[in-house]
């Protein structure tokens, strides 16, 4: 018996082959099993063109079989076999495909699709066995062979004995290393659990002897073992089923065994496109947030398949991040793999699937939105956060796609509402989307800055999150409308006599404000009369792009750049507290500064800011009681 040496280049060609092409040493299984699977595709189209043969699918199957004492490990295909020649060519030759071959002469019909292309994924074996032995007798042969190798110092073919038409692949499994477990590949349960995720819906059965137990006759507490043959794998997937057929609980069952989460999905979509790429999909939207959702542990995803055979786990280029909260899987038979199946290529059919399950997505939340109000909001409650991220991120390229989903809570309604809600009730003269932030619902609605906006009868929205601001400032406008603040320093309002009066008052306590800012001078950047305010006493508003809220969540951040609001404190020239500034500002300039400070930092915890000195305030407290 001759051996024979490898046709490719060298003994590192297929070093590389098993030690650098797949990332986890469990892929073996998959790449023997889709093989395996190739194999009996194979005499399913010869049977379509060949009167002389039928296809009787119960008759075809993929066993699995592992012997923990001989160490070894067996996967046995009732397909096509391989004569001596195709042994030759398609096992001694590295990188050649039997697959690629037989899809470039048969036009593949009724959904099938054989996925071995490059002839690498067989020397996956190589990376748990020490050696490899194929035993094959073809389709039409009254002769089998033996294929054997120990790795890249070649291999040997020799005639043997085999019955019936098909493959055996015989692993002779590693033994274990310090930094290596390869008993593992020996076990029933791990054996399963392999099949289970890569393997799944591989469309004939996958067969194993799997061991259970039993009540020993005439005992009710003694067991016995015994030993059965099982198929394991589920064969027809759930997206391949007509929708028709299934009903929300098997999309739910789906979500479970998947694993996705162990909430009940909120809503789930299931797509099924036959165009320029074909694709099945069926996505999740989970009921409640991931307790790990914002941490860098998270990953977002969808379990990517090729014809049934789970290629990537974590598929992130299927999904924007605004999106990334979604849960499920793709299936398409048009990808284009890499070498190894493991990757992707970043091609024109990837980046079409994923613009289209993006646009579906928004379709069916906006369906949600329209048709199913609670139910948006219970979804808005968890992922809503996440939408406004996506306004915000990437110099907010993505506002448009987003700004229809938003909700915010409104001063008028008592509850969430759309943008677009909001616009539709504006009246003629309002010209702003107006805004007030604050750390809860119950905080903004006694802020001072809201009475006159409020005395309008104009609506106003309610941000509490810290994202909301720099969202709404990346997203400018909507229909049109320009979004303002109600502490911005220009609320739009045409002049009326409160205004004009306003103006007479800054004018005639000119040299009364311009002490005070001196007195408060690094702290504000002007006092001034307020024409917003109607019962409180004080208020602070902004000048500039920062908001005092921004401000706050800034100066939170690890990076603190001490970027600081242009802060503009306003006094209430209608209110008792402006008679005391102004006697002071005649009589006792000590007096002045203890107002001032006073009512500085009475504006300051209003808007949920931190007193400078807590000392100096509270001595000045005393100070105006003695």
């Amino acid at each position: 018996m001759e051996t024979k040496q490898f046709k490719a280049e060298s003994k590192r060609l297929l070093d590389m082959m098993i030690n650098s092409i797949y990332t986890h040493r469990e892929i073996f299984l998959r790449e023997l099993i889709s093989n395996a699977s190739d194999a009996i595709d194979k005499i399913y189209y010869r049977a379509l063109t060949d009167d002389s043969l039928t296809f009787d699918k119960d008759n075809y199957y993929i066993k699995v079989a592992a012997d923990k004492d001989n160490r070894t490990l067996k996967i046995i295909d009732t397909g096509i076999g391989m004569t001596k020649e195709e042994l030759e060519n398609n096992l001694g030759t590295i990188a050649k495909s039997g697959s690629l071959a037989f899809k470039s002469e048969n036009e593949l019909k009724d959904g099938y699709d054989i996925i071995g292309q490059f002839g690498v994924g067989f020397y996956s074996a190589f990376m748990v066995a020490d050696v490899v032995t194929v035993i094959s007798k073809a389709l039409g042969s009254g002769e089998a062979y033996k294929w054997e190798s120990k790795g890249a110092d070649g291999y040997t073919i020799e005639p043997c004995e085999k019955d019936s038409v098909g493959t055996e692949i015989i692993l002779k499994i590693k033994e274990n290393t310090e930094d290596e477990n390869y008993d593992e590949f020996l076990e029933e349960y791990r054996l399963k659990s392999i099949i289970k995720k890569y393997s799944d819906f591989i469309r004939y059965p996958i067969k194993m002897d799997v061991t259970n137990s039993r009540p020993k006759e005439g005992s009710e507490t003694e067991y016995e073992e015994y030993v059965e043959e099982q198929t394991v794998n589920s064969m027809v997937p759930i997206w391949r089923k007509n929708k028709n057929e299934l009903t929300d609980e098997d999309y739910n069952n789906f979500y479970s065994e998947k694993r996705y989460g162990f909430d009940k999905p909120l809503k789930h979509i299931h797509i099924s496109v036959d165009g320029a790429v074909r694709y099945n999909a069926i996505l999740y939207i989970p009921e409640n947030i991931p307790f790990d959702y914002y941490s860098a542990e998270y990953e977002k995803g969808l379990e990517l398949y090729s014809s049934g055979v789970l290629i990537m786990n974590k598929c992130a280029d299927l999904l924007p991040d605004y999106f990334s909260f979604v849960k499920g899987m793709v299936d398409s038979e048009d990808l284009s793999l890499n070498i190894s199946r493991e990757m992707l290529q970043h091609d024109r059919q990837l980046k079409l699937i994923a613009k289209n399950i993006n646009k579906k997505i928004k379709s069916e939340l906006l369906s949600l939105l329209k048709n199913d109000r609670e139910k948006y909001e219970q979804f808005y409650g968890a992922f809503g956060r996440q939408l406004k991220y996506g306004v915000y991120s990437d110099f907010g390229s993505h506002k448009d796609e987003l700004q229809d989903l938003l909700m915010f809570y409104s001063s008028k309604e008592k509850k969430l509402v759309t943008l677009d809600e909001y616009v539709s009730r504006m009246p003629e003269d309002q010209k702003y989307i107006f805004y007030a932030t604050g750390a809860s619902n119950e905080r903004i609605e006694k802020l001072p800055q809201t009475e006159l906006v409020a005395d309008k009868g104009f609506e106003i929205l309610y941000f509490t999150d810290e994202i909301d601001e720099f969202a709404i400032r990346m997203l400018m406008s909507y229909k049109e409308k320009e979004f303002k603040s109600v502490s911005s320093g220009d609320l739009g309002f045409e002049a009326d006599e409160k205004e004009q009066e306003a103006a007479s008052e800054q004018q005639d306590n000119k040299e009364l404000f311009e002490r005070m800012k001196g007195i408060l001078a690094g702290k504000v950047k002007d006092v001034r009369v307020s024409k917003r305010l109607k019962s409180h006493p004080v208020c602070l508003s902004t000048d500039g792009d920062v908001s005092i809220e921004m401000e706050k969540i800034l100066s939170a951040m690890p990076n603190n750049q001490n970027i600081k609001a242009e802060k503009v404190l306003e006094i209430n020239v209608n209110h008792e507290v402006f008679d005391a500034l102004k006697d002071a500002f005649a009589s006792d300039q000590d007096k002045l500064g203890l107002y001032t400070h006073l009512l500085y930092n009475q504006a300051l915890l209003i808007e949920g800011l931190p007193v400078e000195d807590p000392v100096e305030f509270t001595n000045n407290i005393c100070k105006i009681m003695v």
